[in-house]
């Protein structure tokens, strides 16, 4: 894949992984599977991790996806609730272990392992011993409360056990001399007066079984699976209906000081406690080791009574865990090796095209329906007509799909052998399958795409684009409901919106009038727009969140960005040449002019203030390229920051030092191009 494609790739797995994101954790709802967004999320982190110059501290990579539910009381977190990375392979895991033991060279084989739940994380805070307080992940920092739906599971203890006197004593004698054992002690007699335990709640397969054959007689809707049962069950406001589906619960971990030093001995001391934890958890003191606990797991797992997803691998020692620190959103010292891609075979009946946004075509395989990994899998995106030849897949055509990781259907091979002769050669239509206008493709680009602006399907992903969570975060406004809009011509543009009232919505399909009422508030209440989102909002081509902010803090308001000539965008940092045309043909476009004369006349753009930055790096524009060992890239950026400096994405004339790592891309050679000074990573800790 070629650094054009990967970039495109790259911009659209970021939209979708951010759209699935907000209705799975916000909307309590997904399109698709959860293994499905984490097979998006992982590709998007190789992508990333092949084109590092590509990452962007907005990336789904870099931070915890979802938000507190408005229904919900927030919960700050004591301590953030971290992602992991994923691996897919025992190569990859030993490739992390290497990694680590560059940062710490003392580094020894020490790991715990666990099944790794495929339920809802949530956190569990005790005071003197009793129950007081549990909340969902949500964003990492902050939650939701829903003490009240934990409170109806069993498996959480309302008050905390106090272990027997052999209880402890057994402790002891198994972890003798690598522990504190006044602290233990205190925490056995209910002496320490705040515990956080976190952990997943889940749904037995068995439970599952039982609670639908009783939804079916009742003539009720059934559930899915495990997974969505738990997560719906905790983000319903109504206690009873956690209570009614038996969910149960398994601690992973304890924060705060609580006398351990390792991983396992946190899990001995949440079972002491009452806390249910995994009993095919283990202590491993080698990497072989761990690859047979996974062999072990991955033979059980479909005779569990609940979904595992793969093993978590964590560094066993807390001391070395704390000291390898964290990396973006995720610590360094504990990796996620997910079950290995299932494949299958089926027949390409047709293949479609679906109309993006910016109006690019993407052709989609229609497929006999085939079982993977435990869902129907029946389309798959064949990204652009390169792929396609690249393929050499065809209609009529047996192919081999895989799910990498339990994830997302990928066409991996055509079997050419099995063909009949009947096949079809598939073309790239010449016209816009929605609205038959003539379709275009870029010189130097993949995408082929659609050139009426005013096209159907690229009208309904705009108003999408304009209401999702990067841009105005117009809740409600889901894809139904924004095609209904279009459709009966209530909305063709974002404009549209505010002049709705809520007789509108009753006239389309699934409202009510609390319902219709609710979503025009909702609506009403993003009338005032930081500059920033509103920038974002437009979706103008080439510009995304890290973009959208730079213009917000060069310009400040919206009348000096819309008045904005191309040597103006030159002098804005991280806008090269394609973007600044982009913008600047976006601006001066007649039926885009008009639109944002409408929109404006409706919304109040908030004005951008920023605040002058002192510091030995005033004046400089820094670029990073490969992967540094000592700090992660975010890590880099927020030192130079700190210290007055820029950064950007791209290398251009205007930049100071390109700071580069292991596996640095074609940013170095650029620098070389331009004359601009290069430092390594033990430069760059010596300028800081």
């Amino acid at each position: 894949m070629s650094k054009a494609e990967a970039k495109n790739r790259i911009s659209k797995l970021r939209e979708e992984i951010n759209r699935y994101r907000y209705q799975y954790h916000v909307l309590n709802t997904l399109d698709i599977s959860e293994a499905a967004l984490d097979a998006l999320k992982h590709e998007l982190y190789q992508l990333e991790q092949e084109y590092p110059e590509l990452i962007t501290v907005d990336s789904p990579t870099q931070r915890v996806a979802g938000e507190p539910l408005p229904g919900f009381v927030k919960v700050t977190h004591q301590a953030r609730m971290l992602s992991i990375e994923d691996a897919f392979s025992f190569e990859e895991v030993q490739e992390w272990f290497l990694r680590l033991q560059k940062l710490q060279p003392s580094l020894q084989e020490d790991f715990y392992a666990e099944c790794k739940m495929d339920g809802l994380a949530v956190s569990l805070v005790y005071e003197n011993g009793f129950f007081v307080q549990g909340a969902t992940r949500g964003d990492g920092r902050v939650g939701e409360d829903v003490t009240h739906n934990l409170r109806t599971i069993e498996a959480i203890p309302l008050e905390l056990r106090i272990p027997s006197e052999s209880d402890i004593k057994s402790f002891f004698q198994k972890h003798k001399n690598n522990i504190d054992e006044n602290i233990i002690k205190n925490v056995f007699h209910k002496q320490l007066t705040h515990i956080e335990i976190r952990g997943e709640v889940f749904m037995k397969r068995s439970q599952l079984k039982t609670y639908n054959q009783l939804m079916k007689k009742q003539g009720k809707p059934e559930l899915a699976n495990p997974r969505n049962a738990a997560a719906g069950s905790i983000r319903q406001l109504d206690p009873k209906i956690a209570s009614a589906r038996g969910l149960s619960f398994f601690g992973y971990a304890m924060v705060g000081n609580y006398g351990t030093t390792t991983h396992e001995q946190a899990h001995d001391v949440m079972s002491l406690l009452g806390i249910p934890t995994n009993p095919l958890n283990r202590h491993c003191t080698s990497l072989e080791q761990v690859h047979t606990f996974f062999s072990t797991i991955e033979k059980k797992r479909d005779t569990l009574d609940y979904w595992i997803d793969g093993v978590v691998v964590n560094m066993n020692q807390d001391e070395m865990f704390e000291a390898l620190g964290i990396i973006g959103k995720t610590n360094r010292a504990v990796i996620a090796w997910k079950f290995p891609a299932e494949q299958g075979t089926t027949i390409v009946r047709n293949i479609e095209i679906s109309v993006g946004r910016t109006g690019a075509l993407t052709p989609v395989a229609i497929m006999d329906p085939v079982q993977l990994a435990g869902t129907t899998v029946s389309r798959a995106s064949l990204h652009n007509i390169d792929e396609i030849e690249r393929l050499d897949v065809r209609i009529g055509d047996t192919v081999i799909v895989e799910k990498a990781g339990d994830i997302i259907p990928k066409i991996v091979q055509v079997l050419p052998n099995l063909r009949s002769g009947k096949e079809k050669k598939f073309q790239m239509p010449k016209h816009c399958p929605i609205c038959g206008s003539a379709v275009a493709r870029a010189p130097g680009e993949v995408a082929i795409t659609c050139t009426n602006p005013n096209c159907f399907a690229q009208e309904v992903a705009r108003l999408l684009h304009f209401v999702s969570r990067a841009a105005l975060d117009i809740r409600g406004l889901g894809d139904k409901i924004v095609e209904q809009l279009v459709q009966t011509a209530l909305a063709k543009e974002p404009a549209d919106l505010f002049n709705l009232k809520p007789d509108d919505f009753l006239s389309l399909e699934g409202f009510a009038e609390i319902s219709a009422h609710k979503l025009y508030v909702e609506i009403q209440r993003h009338r005032e727009i930081p500059l920033n989102r509103f920038i974002l909002s437009l979706g103008i081509r080439h510009v995304g969140e890290e973009t959208a902010r730079d213009l917000s803090a060069h310009f400040g308001t919206i009348e000096k960005f819309r008045q904005v000539s191309k040597e103006e965008l030159s002098f804005v940092k991280g806008i090269g040449e394609v973007v600044a045309e982009s913008i600047f043909t976006f601006l001066n476009d007649q039926i885009e002019i008009e639109r944002l004369d409408r929109l404006l006349n409706e919304v109040k753009v908030v004005e951008q203030k920023t605040k002058e930055r002192d510091g030995k790096f005033k004046g400089t524009t820094w670029v990073f390229t490969g992967t540094l060992s000592s700090m992660s890239r975010d890590e880099a950026k927020e030192r130079i920051r700190a210290h007055g400096g820029d950064v950007s994405e791209s290398v251009s004339k205007k930049t100071n030092y390109v700071v580069v790592g292991e596996s640095s891309g074609s940013k170095a050679d650029k620098a070389e191009q331009f004359g601009i000074q290069i430092v390594n990573e033990e430069e760059f800790l010596k300028l800081l």
